[in-house]
């Protein structure tokens, strides 16, 4: 047994904890289908969006931690609910009004409001693809549409009209009693209209494999549950589906948790193992409101995209999946910084550390080298001092910092540099509040001054900011932070930032003296 492999099966990394339950679910012997499933949903009404992210990326995670301690192979399949009926038209689309001849239709029977694809379900489909493509997820594609027509489904949907009555007990314990007297598992397709059919069934003949209802016009129908002519409720198409593929891992939010034993019973009673699960909890906005598609508040993939990389989204979704988090664009910077954090650090870890540092299963085992020499929070720093309205701008200050770098040999860096001059634009020159030094405050932003104008050491971060710590100190600035606090909110309009010293390196000696001095004189305050 190797080191790592026995450190990966020590772990505490969330990843590992959740891998493990998948080798003792087959530590007695492998799977019959020869594989290990992991799956993923997603629901097609809309366009994939930051918990479609969330879902397939921290499911990735625990299929490489688990293939790092097994040698069963995996499989990942992220499956789109597209034969769900279009409860309601879309706000977001061109068009709108041209939807709503098609509600209740399936969403693979609903033409493409965008033109591109022969229905709505399709066009998002296409865009889930494309999505997780560009993030570079190993995934299959399973399409509900084709789940259900081309009769990879039937022998489960003939299963379940054989214990109709059995898994309605199940479903019938978890709904109101004006529910109770509609409801089946089974949802008919009008084989002329096209809709989704929300209406009781008459008769269940397990026998045939048919079901008996009356149509929205009162009139008697029935069909094969077989070949796309029925679909499932949603509840049992969630244990239905595990049944008929054989899933091992699923993970969902924490408003899916109540309905965690349906799932598990349908698909017992259905024939097939319980998968594992992983209940994560919901995303918060700024005030604390969990993030929803459809009122659009929160941050969404492209927007993060704007002002950060993917690999700090990954980041942020290894975080303590099982906490609730404020996800709003102020938490971009810290992310985008931590991340590199622990890709420097990562070379001088031993085994046990590497397999709980984030980036080992944001990278699968295999993180590149940061050339992030220069923070994230010092390059907003230095776009809100240089007034920089481009990366290029921005190039000027590191290169004198760091004469190695290039766009071309660091270009985490260079991606960082349009991220901040974007992030300052939009969220931090628009708040920013400078302020007038008291007394104290500017007796010693006069003495750093003094003490800038007559230095004649390296351009050194550290010494820099031993430096400044001496000024404040002399100055009697108790907590310290406190004189770090007022250089900040005089020069930066911010209540914090990073080192000072590392930012004097980089802006420059003689350009943070002209700072102070517009500082001192009120001009930034005034401005």
């Amino acid at each position: 047994m190797s080191d790592l492999h026995d450190a990966a099966m020590k772990s505490k990394a969330w990843p590992f904890e959740e891998a493990r339950k998948l080798v003792k679910r087959y530590q007695k012997a492998p799977p019959e289908k020869g594989h290990v499933l992991f799956e993923t949903g997603y629901g097609p009404s809309g366009l994939p969006h930051i918990g479609t992210f969330g879902e397939v990326a921290r499911t990735s995670m625990i299929r490489r931690a688990f293939q790092e301690i097994s040698d069963i192979p995996t499989r990942l399949i992220c499956f789109s609910d597209d034969l769900d009926g279009m409860r309601k038209v879309p706000g977001n689309v061109p068009n709108p009004e041209g939807l709503k001849p098609y509600l209740q239709m399936p969403l693979t029977s609903v033409p493409d409001p965008f033109g591109k694809y022969e229905s709505f379900g399709h066009h998002n489909n296409a865009m889930l693809r494309r999505f997780l493509d560009t993030f570079g997820f190993q995934y299959e594609f399973i399409s509900a549409t084709d789940f259900y027509r081309d009769g990879r489904f039937d022998e489960i949907l003939l299963r379940a009209a054989k214990h109709y009555d059995e898994i309605m007990q199940v479903m019938l314990k978890s709904l109101r009693d004006e529910r109770k007297q509609t409801y089946s598992i089974f949802l008919p397709i009008h084989p002329e209209t096209g809709r989704v059919l929300y209406v009781p069934m008459k008769e269940v003949n397990a026998k045939d494999g048919t079901i008996t209802f009356n149509t929205d016009d009162g009139e008697e129908m029935t069909l094969p549950v077989t070949g796309g002519n029925v679909k499932l409720q949603w509840k049992p198409d969630f244990g239905a589906r595990w049944a008929a593929l054989g899933v091992d891992f699923e993970m969902y939010g924490k408003d899916h948790s109540t309905n965690t034993p349906i799932y598990d019973r349908i698909c017992e009673i259905l024939g097939g193992r319980k998968p594992e699960h992983f209940t994560y909890e919901l995303f918060l906005d700024e005030n604390g409101q969990k993030i929803s598609k459809s009122s659009g508040n929160g941050v969404s993939i492209d927007e993060w995209l704007k002002y950060a990389s993917t690999e700090s989204l990954s980041y942020f979704m290894y975080l303590k999946p099982r906490t609730a988090k404020r996800m709003h664009f102020d938490v971009i910077p810290k992310a985008v910084d931590e991340y590199h954090q622990h890709l420097r650090a990562y070379p001088c870890q031993d085994a046990e550390a590497r397999l709980n540092n984030p980036v080992w299963h944001i990278h699968g085992g295999n993180p590149p080298i940061s050339k992030m020499v220069v923070p994230f929070a010092m390059l907003l720093n230095l776009a809100a001092v240089s007034a920089a309205k481009d990366k290029e701008a921005l190039w000027g200050f590191i290169k004198r910092y760091a004469p190695e770098a290039s766009p071309d040999t660091h270009p985490d860096l260079d991606a960082a540099a349009g991220h901040a001059v974007a992030y300052f634009d939009d969220f931090v020159a628009p708040t920013r509040q400078f302020r007038l030094a008291d007394p104290r405050e500017a007796a010693a932003l006069s003495d750093l001054k003094a003490e800038l104008l007559a230095w004649q050491g390296s351009v050194d971060p550290e010494a820099l900011q031993t430096l400044v710590f001496a000024v404040g100190k002399a100055h009697q600035f108790d907590p310290l932070r406190d004189w770090f606090k007022a250089i900040y909110e005089i020069l930066m309009g911010a209540s914090q930032g990073p080192r000072f010293g590392g930012f004097i390196a980089l802006y420059g000696v003689s350009e943070t003296i002209a700072l102070i001095e517009k500082g001192l004189a009120g001009e930034l305050a005034s401005g």
